[in-house]
């Protein structure tokens, strides 16, 4: 099988700041990548400037073989769906509004989260944060896109919520999906990926099948938290109680 995205030598970042640089990495049709590492490491950036927000600052990235360019938009009629690590819906609109919208089907919505039947005529802003990430996820997945590009689905959801969301990733790679999934719920996210990739102060240090590397990415993974926090703190950019580590629930 053929890769669908193909990522070589990218250098990601704002301006004329490098974040990130010799990114490397393939994702396949009905497969889970994960991408993780501390705040800061260019996790989102990657994300943006595969979705076309923010331009590559070198190296090229592949869509089925050839150089995928252009903005986020023409990017989403190629078969790419972005999820950003907000709401992502309309709050003044119902959930099915929203979902018709989006010209997605109401149908494939509810298959994946069928908790949100109950709630398609309430306003999505009134919906809870763990009903509107619902929403948000089924509205890109029900597109059918190639490829999900997913950016902190469980920031400041309960664990039972993360759980339905990460589930609802995993079947609809499972349908076919490519999946490109930034998450600091680190536990229960590598249990569902397929491959991962691990990003430390803007190099990639770790990547390759999660069954063969996890023990690798779980120990580089506290050391660079743990690394990226000592810095903070030296620096005196860490204010209150401290910045947080992995989320290992």
């Amino acid at each position: 099988m053929d890769a669908l995205l193909e990522v070589s030598e990218l250098a990601v970042g704002y301006g004329p700041l490098t974040v990130a640089h010799d990114l490397n990495f393939e994702i396949f049709p009905g497969q889970v990548s994960l991408l993780m590492g501390p705040n800061g490491a260019g996790k989102t950036t990657t994300l943006l400037t595969i979705g076309g927000a923010l331009p590559a600052k070198h190296g090229t990235v592949r869509w089925k073989g050839d150089p995928l360019v252009g903005p986020m938009h023409r990017r989403v009629d190629k078969g790419l769906a972005y999820l950003s690590d907000e709401r992502g819906t309309i709050s003044r609109l119902t959930a099915a509004e929203n979902l018709r919208l989006a010209k997605g089907s109401v149908s494939h919505a509810l298959a994946l989260f069928p908790e949100l039947s109950s709630h398609l005529h309430r306003r999505a802003g009134l919906l809870s944060g763990g009903q509107q990430k619902m929403l948000s996820l089924a509205l890109a997945l029900s597109r059918g896109p190639a490829l999900l590009l997913a950016d902190e689905l469980s920031l400041g959801l309960a664990p039972q919520i993360v759980e339905r969301l990460l589930l609802a990733v995993r079947q609809a790679a499972d349908d076919g999906t490519a999946v490109l999934l930034v998450e600091q719920h680190a536990r229960r996210a590598l249990d569902i990926a397929d491959t991962v990739s691990v990003l430390v102060n803007g190099r990639q240090l770790v990547s390759g099948p999660t069954r063969e590397v996890r023990p690798e990415v779980e120990r580089v993974l506290t050391g660079g938290y743990l690394a990226a926090a000592a810095a903070e703190a030296r620096t005196g950019s860490v204010t209150g109680g401290g910045p947080a580590g992995p989320r290992t629930d």
